[in-house]
């Protein structure tokens, strides 16, 4: 059974049990789930994780699921990658990049949070499921759904890059084009969810959605050896991943699977949508919505529900925040796919721009232990970077024209005797 006590309300603290319900009925606070960790400590151990399936559900019983999983038993686990190269460009000699641009089955770390949402959803006895969607968790949502036998209906902005909506569409679920940016998509999420009685993943279902990120931290303390970084850079769009990693992260710590967690949480955002990193960087404690405009479609929520619940745990953890531009966030895509071989969407593109501009800025020692969020893979936006990466040389297919090539565009390292 569930190692979960109940909800609780963030703003008020009004419990509640567990339902599918996101917003306290008193005040419409955020509902978190509330874990029973000193019973949870007496079943887990690291042998226990260990002996576990190579998946985010070796961590079954910090998850918010009563019985088996039944959806996503191949998603998680994904690599966490010393990168050496990328190292030695932001003059650091302990950078890790975790790389969920592999995660199964749909390319971005959105398949952790579907896979314990629809887990529940189906112990909910809910037989319908839908997401409004920036692209990611929309792909992931109509796999997983497919997988599971469940109907869905995928919520996203009309403008999404094509290549996501087709990603989506192969899976034979219904998707739904709203004329709008994000943040109109979820408000009609929401009445859509109380007038059908569907299973929204990231509205009625958040709580649960929410806590699958916390697999994600529990993976980088595994894979350090059983210790927490110094520091983790994230992108933030909803805002939920940056504050569940160190939720992860401590709950390790409380269970006694790893020593301390002197973690410093950053939130990376881009320039044209980034609430949450001015709200950090002004010292506001209100977050301002904006209205996206950036190549960054991935993270472009100009109202993010957990939003300021980022902005806290960066703040509580000792992190910082940056934000960066659209030439930037290519670059940023540019440098990781030529140092690490690793090609990432604009989210990533974010990220790997933020760390290099709060490298250049002093936050970190060059021997500290830094991991950057890698969550989403470059093949899903294309026509974001398309102009950007030059052009193949054409030649005949003979010598003579390959060395005409070679000559003319100075690519003849050495000269074979």
């Amino acid at each position: 059974m569930s190692n979960v006590l109940g909800m609780k309300c963030r703003e008020c603290g009004e419990n509640y049990p567990i339902a599918p319900v996101h917003v306290c009925e008193l005040c419409f606070g955020a509902l978190e789930l509330q874990y029973d960790l000193e019973a949870i400590a007496t079943k887990v151990s690291r042998e226990t994780i260990l002996a576990g399936p190579k998946s985010m559900w070796r961590y079954k019983e910090l998850l918010p699921i009563d019985g088996e999983p039944t959806v996503g038993l191949n998603c998680g686990y994904t690599p966490l990658l010393k990168a050496d190269r990328l190292g030695r460009v932001l003059g650091l000699n302990n950078l890790y990049i975790k790389n969920d641009s592999v995660n199964h089955p749909t390319l971005s770390f959105k398949d952790r949070v579907v896979s314990v949402a629809l887990t529940k959803a189906i112990e909910f006895g809910y037989k319908t499921v839908a997401c409004a969607s920036t692209g990611n968790l929309a792909n992931s949502v109509a796999a997983h759904s497919a997988a599971a036998g469940l109907e869905s209906y995928i919520f996203i902005p009309s403008d999404l890059e094509q290549g996501k909506i087709l990603a989506s569409l192969v899976y034979g679920t219904n998707v739904l084009a709203v004329s709008g940016n994000y943040d109109e998509v979820n408000r009609l999420c929401a009445e859509a969810g109380d007038k059908y009685g569907w299973a929204f993943v990231n509205i009625n279902l958040r709580p649960f959605y929410g806590d699958g990120s916390k697999t994600f931290g529990y993976e980088i303390a595994e894979q350090l050896g059983w210790k927490a970084p110094d520091h983790v850079v994230v992108p933030c769009a909803g805002g939920s991943l940056v504050s569940k990693i160190y939720k992860g992260l401590n709950e390790f710590h409380k269970i006694g699977l790893i020593d301390s967690v002197p973690t410093k949480m950053y939130a990376a955002q881009a320039t044209g949508c980034n609430p949450i990193t001015s709200m950090i960087t002004s010292g506001s404690e209100v977050m301002r919505p904006v209205k996206p405009n950036t190549i960054a479609k991935s993270i472009a929520i100009g109202n993010p529900a957990d939003g300021y619940f980022a902005a806290e745990t960066v703040r509580r953890s000792g992190g910082a925040a940056a934000d960066v531009t659209d030439p930037e966030i290519i670059e940023g895509i540019r440098l990781l796919g030529r140092t690490e071989g690793i090609f990432t969407e604009t989210a990533g593109g974010v990220t790997i721009a933020v760390t290099q501009k709060l490298a250049q800025e002093g936050h970190f020692g060059k021997d500290d232990i830094v991991v950057i969020a890698i969550t989403g893979n470059g093949l899903k936006t294309q026509e974001a970077v398309a102009d950007h990466m030059g052009r193949p040389t054409f030649i005949q297919a003979n010598l003579s024209s390959l060395d005409t090539a070679l000559r003319a565009e100075k690519l003849i390292a050495t000269t074979a005797g």
